[in-house]
């Protein structure tokens, strides 16, 4: 196994992690500006407050788009398995 084969491979995990990742922090990063500025504007400094929403965003997203990332991750997890032959060669 050469290294570029290594950073293709690298690389490719590094985009699916960012690919999978990103509905859930997208979505808990909105609803913390949405929260912070509910906050700022209404004066209320309860910690509760920031955390309870953003933890029921992010598993309402979880369940939501679950099934596409585990079918995301399932499938590179196949291809690179598939490809093992081909690395040792």
């Amino acid at each position: 196994m050469d290294a570029s084969a290594v950073l293709t491979l690298a690389q490719n995990a590094l985009f699916l992690l960012l690919m999978v990742a990103s509905p859930i922090l997208g979505t808990v990063l909105v609803v913390g500006l949405a929260v912070s500025l509910f906050q700022a504007i209404t004066q209320i400094n309860e910690a509760t407050l920031s955390f309870v929403p953003k933890l029921i965003a992010a598993i309402v997203m979880f369940a939501a788009a679950g099934p596409w990332m585990l079918i995301t991750m399932v499938d590179f997890i196949r291809r690179t398995l598939q490809a093992i032959p081909t690395f040792a060669a």
